[in-house]
């Protein structure tokens, strides 16, 4: 048995405390093993058990905001891709800002990781729609590991932190997290929603109108200077929610929507492998956010986020991640909305 390092138990327990995070922002990657053994209903129940139960909410991503906008597409992705968002234009956005977990309740301060969640508009009918998160890399590739790294660090009785050893273990087993335990070692969130970049992590294929496929990852980088949050806003409930009301008063919130295209040997299938960074970047265009809107009768609430709706001109890569995102979303879906309606009788 090797010996422990003395301030290992530290660290550990630091990175928990993101995965714990990710846990939640990242119900879609939980899917199933087979159908006798780890269903997306389970996986939704094993969020339920981690972070508790808050009816009518989403089971990740439980506190946020809604977001009305457009993407100002620059014609850049049009010759990648013939989904008609892509064209020269403008198509209406409607967006979710969030920060992970299942308590709506929680402290913004504490979140270590922010997501953007979009829902592309096109007058086709042919919507897109997308969830990104502040994390450059997941933390494993494949459903059983993830499953199992939920097990892993359970917030334990008394404490409401992962046990360390067992944390340890989890990470000792699979090395494919060394990226994403890297990144949370090192990286501090930012002072806002509107100065974060947003990845989609997973792959996917666009398609020309010669049916050509060009495998891509996305993200959308702020215009807005990164800052780190600050020590004082650590404990702040609600300072997000905020600051980006105060950001919106003096004008529009904006990224650029970028593309980074995929060569012979990038894994399409393994969302712990970033692809190399001199892969060649499209700028698609810019994504503009106009005005906020409040959870409860927004236009974000009953919108399922579903990775897998796409329109012609983008497809889903082999990463079995994405049905699985797919199917706990749906199950989370469900759930809210149910309650939702239980509490209307």
């Amino acid at each position: 048995m090797t010996e422990t390092p003395p301030n290992a138990p530290l660290r550990l327990a630091a990175i928990g405390a993101v995965v714990l995070g990710v846990a939640a922002v990242f119900a879609y990657t939980a899917g199933w093993l087979d159908p006798q053994r780890l269903t997306p209903a389970k996986v939704i129940d094993t969020l339920e058990a981690n972070g508790g139960v808050h009816p009518g909410y989403r089971r990740n991503h439980a506190k946020g905001l809604c977001v009305i906008g457009h993407f100002e597409s620059n014609g850049g992705a049009a010759a990648l891709s013939r989904a008609s968002i892509f064209a020269p234009g403008s198509v209406p956005v409607v967006g979710r800002l969030a920060i992970p977990g299942g308590n709506p309740a929680a402290s913004d301060g504490a979140a270590p990781i922010r997501s953007l969640a979009l829902r592309f508009l096109p007058k086709d009918g042919q919507e897109w729609r997308t969830g990104m998160n502040a994390m450059p890399v997941f933390v494993v590739r494949d459903v059983a590991s993830f499953y199992d790294l939920q097990k892993a660090t359970a917030p334990q009785p008394g404490t409401g932190k992962p046990d360390p050893e067992k944390a340890g273990a989890f990470f000792k087993a699979h090395p494919e997290t060394q990226a994403f335990r890297d990144w949370a070692k090192s990286s501090t969130p930012s002072s806002s929603y509107a100065n974060s970049a947003y990845f989609g992590l997973n792959a996917f294929y666009l398609v020309d109108r010669e049916g050509r496929e060009q495998p891509v990852r996305w993200s959308v980088q702020p215009v807005a200077p990164y800052e780190p949050l600050a020590a004082d806003k650590r404990g702040d409930a609600n300072f997000l929610a905020d600051e980006v009301a105060q950001r919106l008063a003096s004008g529009p919130l904006r990224w650029r929507l970028q593309f980074t295209l995929g060569e012979p040997g990038d894994s399409t299938a393994d969302a712990t492998q970033a692809w190399p960074k001199e892969r060649r970047q499209v700028d698609a265009g810019e994504l503009v956010i106009e005005r906020l809107q409040a959870e409860i009768g927004g236009d974000c609430r009953d919108v399922n986020y579903d990775p897998l709706i796409l329109p012609d001109g983008i497809r889903a890569s082999d990463d079995p991640l994405l049905s699985a995102r797919s199917a706990a979303y749906s199950e989370s879906f469900n759930r809210r909305t149910r309650e939702q309606a239980q509490e209307t009788h």
